[in-house]
């Protein structure tokens, strides 16, 4: 059995000896704080064994008196020198200042974020690029029947919902407006605005802001989970570009279907407006109708479908870029969805705004 640990001086040197582990140390400490006076050096070659508590006992006496340390084994240098690397200082909690800072640190962080968020969003739109140039030289690796199964997700699976959506939303502009429009004595123009307004504005918008709900939350999840599951990491193994395989397919779908699903959107809401002029204005459909091919320009319909295709895009881009910053955990999955989402459907308002002032000023009133 080893000796209990124990300390000797000679001159200005401490030497050690025997078992400096935390069972033997027995009064060690409290001897060593008694310990006055200069210390040139410790000396530990006499140590039999020693632990971590032993070396942090050592390091704590020789740091006080400003003494290096000597004599101790390779494998003993080696735990020693981790323990005194691991007593550093530690972080206090900052004082809080005051609300009127906070905020302001919390808006600068959102900049940031924002800023880099957005320039991530530009590098991930060329990366798709890119990806869509190099399968149009190698057109045999074009994915065909997953661009189809993504029609499916993005187009097929959607229709009810929009329609529904865009049936009511046809309803409500046809009632509203004929409940103002009355007070003039104007209720014919309600055909003028659900039409309009439809073929537009309001058919082509909230399409995208269903389709990121629906296709672009599904996009973020679906990249993220096979990030998670290394299956991403598993393609790059073999060969295979995530961006023509799992990027490519989505985004082109979003983009084909987009203005088939806002002319789609925006004739079912046509189709409320005219229902509610039918049951509520006393308004033929034959007379709807001819009203609203003599007071919709054609224009309105390029305005819808022009904008279409870019609302598709960015909404398919938000949720894969999304999607493959997954990382560490599942929580992780959720987050990023919840800013495809959001970003998607912010992104798809800000471009409508630049939209609606551009056709504006090239006369498409």
């Amino acid at each position: 059995m080893t000796a209990t640990a124990d300390f000797s001086a000679d001159g200005d040197v401490i030497r050690f000896s025997g078992d400096l582990s935390l069972a033997r140390l027995g009064s060690l400490p409290d001897r060593l704080d008694k310990v006055d006076g200069k210390v040139a050096r410790v000396d530990l070659s006499g140590v039999d064994r020693i632990d971590t508590v032993g070396a942090y006992v050592v390091h704590r006496f020789a740091a006080r008196h400003d003494a290096p340390v000597e004599g101790l084994e390779p494998d003993g240098k080696q735990l020693f020198d981790q323990v005194v690397q691991s007593d550093q200082q530690v972080a206090m909690r900052p004082s809080h200042g005051s609300g009127f800072t906070r905020v302001l640190g919390e808006v600068g962080e959102a900049v940031v974020v924002t800023g880099r968020t957005l320039l991530g969003l530009l590098g991930f739109l060329g990366a798709t690029t890119l990806a869509f140039l190099s399968v149009i030289r190698h057109p045999r690796r074009f994915r065909f029947n997953s661009v189809v199964h993504e029609f499916e997700t993005v187009g097929v699976a959607s229709l009810g919902i929009i329609g529904l959506m865009s049936f009511l939303i046809g309803i409500v502009i046809a009632q509203q407006g004929a409940v103002q429009l009355r007070q003039f004595g104007a209720e014919v123009f309600t055909i003028n605005l659900v039409g309009r307004l439809t073929l537009r504005e309001l058919g082509v918008l909230m399409t995208a802001i269903m389709v990121a709900g629906r296709s672009g939350s599904a996009f973020a999840a679906q990249l993220g989970t096979m990030k998670l599951t290394e299956e991403i990491d598993a393609m790059r193994t073999i060969g295979v570009s995530p961006m023509e395989a799992l990027v490519l397919p989505r985004t082109l779908a979003a983009i084909v279907l987009m203005p088939l699903l806002g002319f789609y959107a925006s004739m079912v809401a046509i189709m409320g407006g005219c229902f509610l002029a039918a049951v509520s204005l006393g308004i033929p459909p034959v007379t709807f109708v001819a009203r609203i091919r003599e007071v919709v320009p054609i224009t309105d319909l390029y305005v819808g479908l022009i904008k279409a295709p870019v609302f598709g895009a960015i909404i398919a881009i938000a949720g894969c870029f999304q999607g493959m910053q997954v990382e560490a955990d599942a929580e992780q999955v959720g987050l990023r969805t919840t800013s495809a989402v959001v970003q998607g459907i912010f992104l798809v308002i800000v471009l409508d705004a630049f939209f609606a002032v551009f056709f504006t000023w090239v006369g498409w009133n």
